[in-house]
């Protein structure tokens, strides 16, 4: 055993570096043993380096999906309440809708407004509706008014404009009257009773189907 000790040492006695195809034989092995132990070595590390970084991944991924699991069990867990208040939502949105009318509604307004003034005692100077205003989601009717009457008609008839089963607001008011001014400031206190009221009455309704795609090809035109 000794022997071969001294050989094998013998044979890595004197190695000339540049020269190591004239390695004896045991050294060359040696050598070739532990290059490939170091690719091998590279190898491993260079594959575990890779399924490290793939299993930091599948754990971000692992607590994104926890996330999403929890969220939709709370949902599963309230559907019934969530399908509840879906379908109060939904009753308001039909209530309002109730509440514009539709194109053919349209004349039944101006008719309302005109009543209620008559009833109130009012003067109609003027009745102007003008050209329907195509929004996005509603169309919008603006109709210019001027009535005269005493003060309490004039304040019953806004009130009964403000209570129509239709949505309607006023818009521009501008009271006056003898003796006062535009901007309503009272010139002399024994001027007569009758004032005049300015003003602008806006209904709305839904757009009809053709009128939002119309208005939706002129915006793209004119946006091109």
């Amino acid at each position: 055993m000794g022997r071969l000790l001294q050989r094998a040492a013998a044979q890595f006695a004197g190695l000339n570096p540049r020269e190591p195809g004239q390695w004896p034989l045991l050294p060359r092995a040696a050598v070739w043993a532990l290059t490939l132990m170091l690719v091998m070595l590279a190898g491993w590390t260079v594959v575990l380096s890779e399924a490290a970084t793939r299993l930091e991944v599948q754990r971000g991924r692992e607590q994104v999906l926890r996330e999403e699991f929890r969220t939709k069990l709370n949902q599963a867990t309230n559907l019934a309440e969530l399908r509840k208040q879906k379908l109060q939502v939904q009753e308001y949105v039909n209530q309002v809708e109730k509440q514009l009318p539709g194109s053919a509604d349209l004349e039944g307004i101006l008719s309302d407004i005109n009543q209620s003034g008559m009833g109130r005692g009012l003067s109609f100077e003027s009745f102007k509706p003008g050209p329907v205003l195509v929004r996005e989601h509603y169309a919008e009717w603006p109709i210019a008014l001027k009535v005269t009457g005493k003060y309490h008609d004039i304040g019953s008839f806004v009130a009964d404009i403000a209570k129509l089963s239709r949505i309607a607001t006023l818009h521009d008011m501008v009271l006056t009257g003898p003796g006062m001014s535009a901007q309503g400031q009272t010139a002399a206190r024994h001027v007569a009773p009758d004032l005049t009221l300015e003003a602008t009455v806006r209904t709305y309704r839904y757009v009809d189907p053709s009128e939002a795609a119309a208005r939706k090809a002129a915006v793209s035109g004119d946006k091109k």
